[in-house]
């Protein structure tokens, strides 16, 4: 018994002692590089303090860029893998622009995506263009990008602003019974996010604030709940074994939620094309690509009728593919639109409303611009038109989107051995199954690239001041062919519910009203600690 005792522990032991060598021998992967990096914990890497809920995802991010001052880019360890940080314009540009055919991929986390597999499983988030990885990618791109230009968002105006208006006469109502319009803006926002994806991605009406307990809210809250040990332990373990997840087939939504919003889809197209129904949504687009009829207009022109914020469509995106694609990846764009709307933009109108509140010269300035608006429609209902012409509008969102950008981080891994140049001395192999990390959040509160970047300032986007920034360094929805194909959808959302807003009520603290804000130490998303509280105040028209 004690011999057997005996080989039991030296079975361990030597299990021990070969994670110990495998992973210190994976930590001395920056050490053949000229840049610095950061000295890891064993098996943590440099992402302890995040994972023990000692610090939140922005400050930790920040505190990664500093380390590396005065570098273009510096080394860490995301548990065991190694991560470029990428930290100048130029640098980024590179990567992401002019050497893009290297780098075009996100890193395969949270997905079972295989860039050589052309079924792609039947993961809603692995078949997602988000997750999709190589050629596949390149045919979604190409084959969805039509769905987003400005004309399509001309069609989709009247539904978004349907939410939008329903939201604000919700309000009224609660207002003239004689309530206290006091909310919290994340949930608030996120319910009128889900109403809208709902309307225009899904082809159905749900109304979230009236009906607080839907079906179609609670599922989604559901499927977004990244504080539950289930869903952190999947996120875990995709993180850190890619491959192995894969594999077994893991998927971090769970399967009963995957096949509500697959049936909800489903069930739609039917009906759609049983009785000939026709309707200017994203299911619409999805059926016309199923036909193949969905193509870019001759004379669309990219221009950025959106606003300041919007990005480009790159040759990938233009280009003509003729590929069949499956109902299940068909499917998961239509999720994938779900998951954005649903969490990006809420937490875009979060932070927006939020320094509304704090900067109430900047609010009386906009709500002035959308009276002199609504003034010169004459009783006409508001159009996507006008709407862009708001220049003050975009001035506002575009800073929300630099203090606040919804995506702390965006990443690129590394698809073939790379020889990075700087043309300066610095020369060295990037291998292939790299990540690069560009650290939107850091770059946006620079002092190198924005004065006083703590301040909320709008006239840094103001005609005169536009030109000065620095392309490079305002990424709030990416940048390069993988940029976030839906910002002008995004965009729109915003501006329209805030327009609604401010013509009925003023933004102003309550009770609860955190200020200065704490975030939230979570290792996902940009989170206040006990959430946005404000009160709307009706206006005496």
């Amino acid at each position: 018994m004690v011999e057997v005792d005996l080989y039991v522990a030296m079975a361990v032991g030597a299990i021990v002692l070969l994670l110990y060598h495998y992973g210190t021998k994976k930590y001395e992967y920056f050490l053949t590089k000229p840049i610095p990096a950061l000295k890891p914990t064993f098996l943590l890497g440099n992402t302890g303090p995040m994972m023990f809920r000692r610090r939140d995802v922005c400050s930790h991010v920040k505190i990664l860029y500093n380390s590396f001052e005065g570098f273009k880019m510096g080394g860490f360890y995301d548990f065991m893998k190694p991560i470029f940080m990428l930290r100048e314009p130029e640098v980024i540009k590179q990567i992401t622009v002019k050497d893009f055919d290297y780098f075009m991929d996100h890193t395969p986390t949270m997905t079972n995506s295989n860039p050589e597999d052309e079924v792609g499983g039947d993961s809603l988030f692995g078949n997602s263009l988000f997750a999709l990885r190589g050629q596949k990618w390149r045919d979604m791109r190409a084959t969805l990008s039509p769905a987003f230009t400005g004309s399509k968002m001309r069609h989709m105006f009247e539904l978004v602003a349907d939410c939008a208006q329903s939201m604000a006469e919700f309000f009224k109502a609660e207002a003239a019974a004689g309530k206290t319009l006091e909310y919290e803006m994340k949930d608030t926002f996120s319910r009128f996010g889900n109403d809208v994806i709902a309307t225009v991605a899904f082809g159905i009406k749900v109304d979230s604030l009236r009906d607080r307990e839907n079906e179609f809210f609670t599922k989604g809250k559901a499927m977004l709940n990244f504080q539950s040990i289930k869903v952190l332990f999947k996120f875990l373990f995709l993180r850190a074994f890619p491959t192995v997840s894969r594999k077994l087939g893991v998927d971090f939504v769970d399967s009963t939620l995957t096949e509500y919003f697959k049936g909800m889809i489903v069930d739609n197209m039917k009906q759609r094309e049983a009785h000939g129904i026709m309707r200017n949504d994203m299911i619409q687009m999805m059926m016309e690509v199923r036909k193949g009829s969905l193509r870019h207009q001759k004379d669309e022109k990219e221009t950025k009728d959106a606003g300041f914020a919007t990005v480009e469509e790159s040759k990938v995106g233009k280009s003509t593919i003729n590929r069949v694609w499956t109902e299940n990846e068909l499917i998961a764009q239509c999720f994938l639109f779900f998951l954005a709307g649903f969490d990006t933009v809420s937490t875009c109108m979060t932070f927006l409303t939020y320094e509304l509140m704090l900067n109430p010269d900047v609010q009386q300035r906009l709500y002035d611009e959308v009276m002199e608006t609504d003034e010169s429609l004459s009783g006409k209902p508001l159009t996507y038109e006008v709407l862009q012409r708001m220049e003050y509008m975009d001035m506002v969102v575009s800073e929300a989107l630099r203090k606040w950008p919804p995506a702390v981080v965006s990443d690129r891994f590394c698809v073939k051995n790379y020889m990075y140049d700087d043309g300066k001395g610095t020369r060295f192999v990037i291998e292939k199954g790299t990540t690069m990390w560009i650290p939107t959040i850091a770059i946006h509160t620079d002092p190198k690239y924005y004065e006083n970047p703590e301040k909320f300032d709008p006239e840094r986007f103001n005609e005169q001041n536009r030109s000065k920034i620095d392309t490079g360094a305002y990424l709030p929805f990416g940048v390069g062919p993988r940029n976030c194909i839906g910002s002008r959808l995004a965009l729109m959302e915003v501006k329209v519910i805030i327009y609604n807003l401010l013509k009925e009520f003023s933004l102003e603290a309550s009770e609860k009203t955190q200020i200065p804000l704490k975030m939230s130490k979570n290792m996902f998303a940009l989170q206040a600690e006990n959430g946005v509280w404000l009160e709307l105040k009706p206006r005496k028209h």
